[in-house]
């Protein structure tokens, strides 16, 4: 019987963990611990523990790997699979490993290496992007690549939907490199270090609007940083996140709101706002919005 390990946290590993568990005896699942939510003291399990709970796996929660290096050693494990785990692991975890672990990473290593590869793809307006097959080494997002699957951006492609077409693709690959690389039929390929890019974090203030710049790359900032930190401006003291917009033809002043259904002048073009989300109230259609609002055609907004 193969002894695996599966290590991940966000929903984006969740379709990964249920198909391998489908073929794969899948020995532990670790996560990260359980956090409190915003609001109250209520602690809120990861999705990944959500579902191996579901899946009844056996889970470890360690807040650091090292805690659990004795019990890792007694699996005798064939192989590790790793998605956004959220931890690095020390050369001695990942020496424990038979075949070495295996890391599905969101982006076209070795581009966007790092912490936001989605993110950073839909900003940077970027028409394709994928997945990539890896072995783990020492080095963030480093290691040898036994396969990659690339797929299009399109217009609408926000980070949670791209994620999603990510996260399936994932899934729907993971059997195929985890055979090869049990029968040592893998072939690994060392990263070209010379084309890596780095995907940094994603920080808040990158989400605040400048009506000067071009309205593609606002669109890019309202795609990108959907659906945190969000895309947004400031109107009489308010904070305002668009959550969805079109691009659009018109152009006058940058920051104009030049009709009655909320496009708004940039640099270069416009953007039609769809859904727009007001500081501390609900999501809304930019129909229901309109209704109340001082949003009106006329309006310059400032870059404050």
């Amino acid at each position: 019987m193969t002894n695996i390990v599966f290590m991940g946290t966000p929903k984006f590993a969740v379709p990964i963990l249920r198909n391998l568990s489908n073929k794969f005896n899948i020995k532990c699942v670790f996560t990260q611990p359980p956090s409190k939510s915003n609001r109250g003291q209520k602690f809120t399990k990861s999705p990944i523990h959500i579902s191996a709970e579901e899946l009844n796996l056996k889970i470890k929660t360690p807040k650091n790997i090292d805690e659990e290096f004795e019990y890792l050693k007694e699996l005798n494990l064939d192989l590790g699979i790793v998605v956004a785990y959220g931890q690095i692991l020390p050369k001695k975890v990942l020496n424990l490993s038979k075949k070495g672990f295996l890391n599905i990473h969101a982006s076209l290593l070795p581009k966007w290496r790092g912490a936001a590869p989605i993110q950073r793809s839909i900003l940077s307006n970027e028409k394709e992007t994928g997945v990539t097959f890896m072995k783990i080494n020492e080095k963030l997002d480093s290691g040898p690549i036994c396969s990659k699957y690339k797929i299009e951006i399109s217009d609408q492609d926000n980070t949670e939907i791209l994620s999603e077409k990510l996260s399936n693709l994932s899934a729907e690959k993971i059997f195929e490199n985890v055979q090869k690389i049990l029968k040592d039929e893998a072939i690994f390929e060392d990263q070209n270090e010379s084309k890596a890019t780095y995907a940094k974090k994603i920080k808040k203030n990158e989400g605040k609007i400048n009506w000067k710049e071009d309205a593609y790359i606002i669109l890019a900032k309202v795609n990108g940083l959907y659906p945190k930190p969000g895309c947004w401006f400031n109107f009489e003291n308010n904070r305002y996140k668009i959550l969805k917009a079109v691009l659009s033809g018109q152009n006058k002043k940058p920051g104009e709101i030049l009709d009655e259904k909320l496009t708004i002048s940039c640099g270069s073009k416009s953007i039609k706002v769809i859904k727009i989300q007001r500081e501390g109230k609900k999501p809304q259609s930019v129909e229901d919005f309109l209704l109340g609002s001082k949003l009106k055609k006329g309006v310059i907004l400032s870059n404050d």
